[in-house]
């Protein structure tokens, strides 16, 4: 017996298959909405520096896992300098957590966030 895959919804019509790009697509924009959140991370560090993803391949910084009573997500960030890191790491679990569920109807079993690094603040030397 095949193992139920969370993605995929059947009704008496037919039914849905949701890509996982799509999950990973959803996350991404909530983690760019969320305050505090620079921006999506390469999940592995290297040379002990973050590497900030840009708009193309921001799904590199989403890891889902499928099982068969829903969807687990990990997310590899970049937080903003003077924020506050467990604030903003609990908004954006509870943002992703709430958008995926509400959005596409899958049920989420944990939001992990992984902060890969803290975004230093722009000088503001030469400004005037």
């Amino acid at each position: 017996m095949p193992i139920a895959n969370p993605l995929i919804q059947t009704g008496p019509l037919g039914s849905v298959e949701l890509s996982p790009r799509v999950v990973s697509a959803l996350a991404a924009r909530v983690s760019a909405e969320c305050y505090g959140v620079a921006g999506m991370a390469a999940r592995g560090l290297r040379d002990g520096i973050a590497e900030l993803l840009n708009r193309e391949n921001v799904e590199r910084g989403i890891e889902l896992r499928i099982e068969e009573q829903g969807i687990g997500v990990d997310l590899f960030i970049v937080v903003e300098h003077g924020v506050r890191i467990l604030e903003v790491a609990h908004n954006l679990m509870s943002a992703v957590g709430y958008s995926l569920h509400h959005n596409l109807g899958v049920r989420v079993l944990d939001v992990n966030v992984n902060v890969q690094g803290i975004r230093a603040p722009q000088s503001t030397a030469g400004m005037a």
